[in-house]
């Protein structure tokens, strides 16, 4: 008996977290972690030519394929430089045995969550798999179990509770909408009947839903003044779920805010979400930026750093059009490839200097090069300096934004010149300052830093024509 992709890519990672529970030993646990990441990774690419017919739960179109390859991809990059973070975490005394196997299972269980929300068709289901990837990363942002390590994941969860019953409101209020012209039952829920009969639901409770869907989802984004829970859980949990939450489950929000989005915008009585994210978008770039000046722990100060990005990002899909969302598009894919790759080489500096503190580490390139330089290069990357592809992914944004509002172009060129700064001097520090801390060395995975930062470097000088007609034409599915 065959399985289709989709419930292939939903099984993969489901059977492995349980299998992982079970399993004694870091090394076998951290090999099937990897194994399976790796087939989550084959299914999700094989979804490009083969797409089962859409179900009342589940389907694969265009806007859902490019987030699932994508969080594929890291969560298994992630999985690769994860084995010898925390093989280093379980010698050095930092993490017991049994919560390692905790770890995987915890893992595998995320991806699930994400791939499910991803794919779903019903806005309840994709709701319940955004709360379970949510519970699952707040588990391990506790992972340490320390005082600190309690407090962010408890912060997490409070906040992020919050957010999800935002949305889950929202989400309430659609189906309320719906249920007058879809009926009763399971049909009011469907996401592919839902964008059908949009135009004939009541546009005032489309309104008061999707605010309650921009503060729910918003929240899980990062968004401010929503954010408060993200750099604590940076900061705290292990390094490979900081890389997962700036680069996969920040993104699983946005699609869910995107579905709302295109679902609004379908209803000609409804209200622009348009403004709303536009407002959103530059609050958080603005805010971030000059928060990032203030930042004393190297992982808060990347995690600041997320938060203007996803600015950015809502902000381009806020403007809309081809250019418009095909900018965050792109914006959202070079940031999630750069981002985790900072953090894989953070996470890497941080054990070796014993320290999360930027006073107490500097000199990197002499000390240690090649994690010095991998910094320094994802650096230059997320500041959208060229050849790299944030530079292009910006430069669409803003060119999008000044054909249509010059004054906002310009208030958004103004925040990134100022995380710019930020960042530049933090950098130069820590990269080319005097050689500060200890000069140890660690079992280091530089396979995914540099796959990342070859991906963002070739995107900088050329597209492959097929991404661009597919991203095309998924921004014009955006609206």
């Amino acid at each position: 008996m065959s399985i289709d992709p989709v419930s292939a890519i939903l099984l993969i990672p489901l059977v492995s977290a349980a299998l992982l529970a079970l399993l004694p030993g870091y090394r076998v646990g951290a090999a099937l972690n990897v194994v399976a990441s790796a087939l989550s990774l084959g299914v999700a690419v094989s979804l490009l030519w083969h797409r089962p017919a859409v179900g009342l739960y589940l389907m694969v179109d265009d806007l859902s394929i490019v987030f699932v390859v994508l969080n594929c991809f890291v969560g298994f990059t992630t999985s690769v430089f994860s084995a010898s973070y925390i093989g280093h975490e379980l010698d050095s005394g930092k993490l017991k045995p049994q919560l390692v196997r905790f770890y995987h299972a915890m893992y595998q269980l995320m991806m699930f969550g994400m791939n499910l929300a991803l794919l779903a068709n019903n806005i309840g289901l994709m709701w319940v798999a955004v709360e379970l990837a949510t519970l699952t990363t707040v588990l391990m942002v506790g992972l340490y179990r320390t005082a600190e390590a309690l407090e962010a994941a408890w912060k997490y969860f409070i906040l992020g509770s919050v957010g999800i019953a935002l949305a889950l409101f929202g989400t309430i209020l659609v189906y309320l909408a719906a249920r007058p012209v879809a009926g009763e039952g399971m049909e009011a829920m469907v996401w592919t009947h839902l964008l059908r009969l949009a135009p004939s639901f009541d546009p005032s409770l489309l309104n008061i839903a999707f605010i309650f869907l921009l503060l729910g989802y918003g929240t899980k984004v990062g968004l401010a003044p929503l954010h408060a829970w993200l750099p604590d859980a940076h900061a705290e949990g292990p390094t490979p779920i900081s890389a997962v939450l700036s680069g996969l489950l920040l993104n699983v929000a946005l699609y869910a805010l995107l579905r709302f989005k295109v679902l609004l915008a379908a209803n000609p009585g409804a209200i622009a979400p348009n403004p709303l994210m536009i407002g959103m978008g530059l609050l958080s770039v603005l805010f971030a930026a000059f928060m990032l000046y203030r930042r004393r722990d190297i992982k808060r100060l990347f995690a600041y750093s997320s938060i203007e990005h996803m600015g950015i990002i809502v902000f381009a899909f806020g403007m809309a059009g081809p250019l418009g969302n095909f900018a965050g598009l792109l914006q959202m894919t070079m940031h999630s490839l750069t981002k985790s790759a900072i953090f894989f080489s953070v996470g890497h500096v941080a054990q070796v200097k014993g320290t999360q503190r930027i006073a107490d580490m500097g000199g990197l390139t002499e000390s240690h090069p090649v994690l010095g330089w991998t910094l320094v290069a994802g650096v230059a990357a997320i500041v959208g300096l060229p050849p790299f592809g944030v530079f292009t992914s910006e430069f669409l944004v803003i060119s999008s934004s000044f054909s249509q509002q010059p004054l906002l172009a310009l208030v958004l060129v103004f925040g990134l010149l100022v995380a710019f700064g930020a960042l530049l001097l933090r950098m130069t520090g820590l990269a080319f300052g005097p050689v500060r801390g200890p000069v140890g060395r660690v079992r280091a995975s530089y396979l995914p830093i540099f796959a990342h930062l070859a991906l963002v470097l070739v995107a900088g000088f050329w597209l492959p024509p097929p991404l661009v007609k597919w991203f095309e034409h998924v921004a014009t599915l955006l609206g």
